[in-house]
């Protein structure tokens, strides 16, 4: 049986259908683009060296590891850690907490810097509109650590200014770095306030691709701006709040160790416990390594289902998903 073969029009050699790009033509690339080959390079190792090496380490899940056996020799069992961890009469508080506080997440903060970027795209004077975006963008590059440094001077009952303010209105003092059901209010406003404008920048970005033209006939049908907003600008960046928020959905139960541990104590920790402080308590201050290598497995493997799910469901419902 004879074959057909043609010349493709990339350079190569098309046999049987199929374009077989020659090696000479590879080559040619890699040189004509090797200064961009380079400056992919950091990017890449970092990935390789510290997001994919590591999942070797997965293995301790399922193993019972003791340092002085070492990683390979350690003994394999299987999902006893896992069992152990459903069993335990903490998972169920820790997942309650974990799965309030992502709640409150996309509740109040996910929509925090869309409506934000709605109003700055209102302002007229770039001057002004500025100004405002370097002031909203300052928080976070604040370190968390600063954050609740400032928490702790604001809302200590010990000359607070606004315990203070509540003692000359009301004449009594609310302690909220202490009382566990103000912990996860005081953590979602911590978030908004540093991370809100920040997060304005994708959405600004979204709204600067929007059509001038659809506005112009807007206004010619006699829309006010709320209409504008309602039926031009938000379905204009629709597929980019999707697509962050099924990105959001593989952290519902990440909820961040820094923020959370420095924000709990003693009294507020019935409320303060989550998966993240969890596997640094039983990981690193009591040494399970392979417990909390479970936990964390645990939920990495809830946020992929929930990015799958979340992605299968945009898609079914007709909108744009991640892949």
């Amino acid at each position: 049986m004879s074959r057909i073969i043609t010349s493709s029009s990339d350079g190569g050699i098309r046999v049987g259908g199929h374009t077989k790009i020659s090696e000479g033509r590879v080559l040619r690339r890699f040189k004509r683009d090797k200064w961009l080959y380079i400056l992919m390079m950091p990017g890449l190792l970092y990935f390789l060296i510290f997001k994919y090496v590591p999942m070797w380490g997965v293995a301790l899940a399922f193993k019972n590891y003791q340092p002085f056996t070492g990683f390979w020799n350690s003994e394999w069992v299987g999902l006893e850690h896992f069992h152990n961890f459903f069993q335990n009469p903490d998972f169920f508080r820790l997942l309650n907490n974990t799965l309030v506080l992502s709640l409150y997440n996309l509740v109040f903060f996910f929509p925090a810097p869309i409506v934000l970027a709605l109003l700055l795209n209102e302002i007229r004077i770039s001057f002004y509109k500025r100004t405002i975006q370097t002031l909203i963008y300052v928080p976070h590059f604040i370190s968390m650590v600063i954050v609740a440094s400032i928490s702790y001077v604001m809302l200590t009952t010990e000359g607070g200014v606004v315990n203070e303010f509540l003692f000359q209105y009301s004449g009594q003092k609310i302690n909220f770095l202490a009382e566990p059901q103000w912990f996860k209010p005081l953590i979602i406003i911590q978030t908004i306030w540093k991370e809100c404008g920040f997060g304005t920048i994708i959405f600004l970005a979204a709204l600067a691709g929007v059509d001038v033209e659809q506005y112009e006939a807007a206004v010619v049908d006699g829309a006010d701006r709320w209409h504008q907003i309602w039926h031009i600008t938000l379905p204009s960046i629709r597929s980019t709040i999707i697509i962050l928020l099924i990105l959001r959905m593989g952290h519902v139960l990440d909820n961040g160790f820094e923020q959370i541990y420095l924000m709990t104590n003693a009294l507020n920790r019935e409320a303060a416990d989550v998966f993240d402080t969890y596997v640094y308590i039983m990981g690193i201050t009591q040494g399970a390594f392979s417990y909390s290598t479970a936990v964390g497995l645990f939920k990495s493997v809830i946020g992929v289902i929930l990015v799958l799910g979340s992605n299968w469901l945009s898609k079914k419902f007709g909108q744009s998903g991640i892949y």
